[in-house]
């Protein structure tokens, strides 16, 4: 199964210019099982997304730490304003969640960067992320391979050409929010790109020629 992990929709990311339908439209024309929505600092989506469209959508947030982003599922309760990243981990582990550092190493003093070798409890990192260089997604997969942690894959689209141009990989049916959970913590899940129609796992030695 291949999902599409950190994804931004209008109503409640100010910075997107995609609305929902339109993002499952998408979605199944490139051939994605499913999709989630991470909007920021808000799952402002969670109770209708799915139930709108009849397509599998997983709803999550992705929360502005005082370290930087960090995507997280699961949740019933998160903070309305910016608080470090370990209590953040923290929440979302108290709650039964899942969660990953997003784009870890982009250069806009976003991401988790070398904080990831001191915040504990994190799930996985995002190793494939559709604004990031090549070159601090693969430092990201480096760092992944030191900690032992699940590696996903997303297109942080906020515009429909970027929209599951990277996702991730399930070996197994994911049909809920905790299957998802569960198979990122099994660090079941491997990052994969999409070029001519299909779907491709990513090794971090090769660059991607998309």
């Amino acid at each position: 199964m291949i999902i599409d992990m950190h994804m931004h929709e209008m109503r409640y990311s100010g910075d997107s210019f995609l609305r929902l339908e339109n993002m499952v439209e998408i979605a199944k024309h490139r051939g994605l099982d499913g999709i989630c929505i991470t909007d920021h600092n808000s799952m402002g989506l969670k109770d209708f997304a799915e139930e709108k469209t009849g397509f599998p959508i997983f709803v999550g947030i992705e929360f502005y730490s005082l370290q930087g982003d960090i995507v997280a599922f699961g949740i019933e309760d998160y903070p309305k304003e910016r608080i470090p990243a370990q209590e953040f981990v923290d929440l979302v582990q108290a709650q039964g969640g899942m969660c990953f550092s997003a784009h870890p190493f982009r250069n806009n003093n976003r991401g988790l960067e070398e904080n990831l070798k001191i915040v504990k409890g994190l799930d996985g990192i995002e190793v494939l992320n559709g604004s990031t260089l090549y070159e601090a997604n693969r430092k990201a997969a480096e760092y992944a391979a030191e900690l032992g942690i699940a590696t996903v894959g997303s297109s942080d689209c906020h515009v429909p050409e970027k929209l599951g141009l990277y996702a991730t990989y399930f070996p197994r049916e994911i049909r809920s929010v905790q299957e998802l959970i569960r198979s990122v913590k099994r660090c079941e899940t491997l990052p994969v790109y999409y070029k001519e129609g299909g779907y491709y796992l990513w090794d971090m030695k090769n660059p991607i020629d998309a």
